[in-house]
């Protein structure tokens, strides 16, 4: 994202994830598991996808229950186009969870008491007004057993009047 909407997702994410808990900045998933036998190909997946995209604005729809958090849901055409291009490219890694319907979405709370989860979905409700963010790039990161570890950051790199998506091939 760009660093101002990194920024003010990063503030949120301070502020109401549990204390201990919040390992790395807010983030959009793409996809929660690739294989670590497959790094040297998912790496260049992922580079030529931002390198075939340009930077684009993503529509922040609303919020939603995560039961334990609260999450900023998104619309983009682009981003849409981005994900499905590495989902049918990777299809033989994913796993079901990677398989089934996505709902993008930014965490900003996850973990707490179901309690104050829905406290904070509704005070967040009651004065959401719906804004754009700058999708700037991808970034690959590695599970490391608990800690992550950041990978690679790979930013869009087409103009705007390229079109969308990287080609990935078959």
């Amino acid at each position: 994202m760009h660093a101002d909407d990194q920024a003010r997702f990063d503030a949120l994410r301070e502020r109401h994830f549990p204390a201990g808990l919040n390992y790395i900045s807010a983030h959009l998933t793409l996809f929660h598991h690739l294989p670590g036998t497959e790094a040297e190909g998912v790496a260049e997946s992922v580079r030529v996808a931002a390198a075939g995209q340009a930077a684009f604005e993503a529509g922040v729809t609303g919020l939603r229950s995560l039961g334990r958090g609260v999450a900023y849901t998104l619309a983009s055409a682009p981003l849409a186009v981005v994900r499905g291009g590495l989902a049918r490219h990777w299809h033989e890694y994913l796993t079901a969870q990677d398989r089934q319907g996505w709902r993008p979405h930014v965490t900003i709370q996850n973990k707490a008491r179901p309690g104050e989860a829905k406290a904070l979905l509704a005070a967040m409700e009651a004065v959401f007004v719906p804004f754009q963010v700058r999708a700037t790039g991808l970034a690959l990161w590695r599970y490391m057993g608990g800690p992550w570890e950041a990978v690679e950051q790979y930013g869009f790199h087409a103009s705007s009047e390229e079109g969308l998506g990287g080609s990935l091939g078959s």
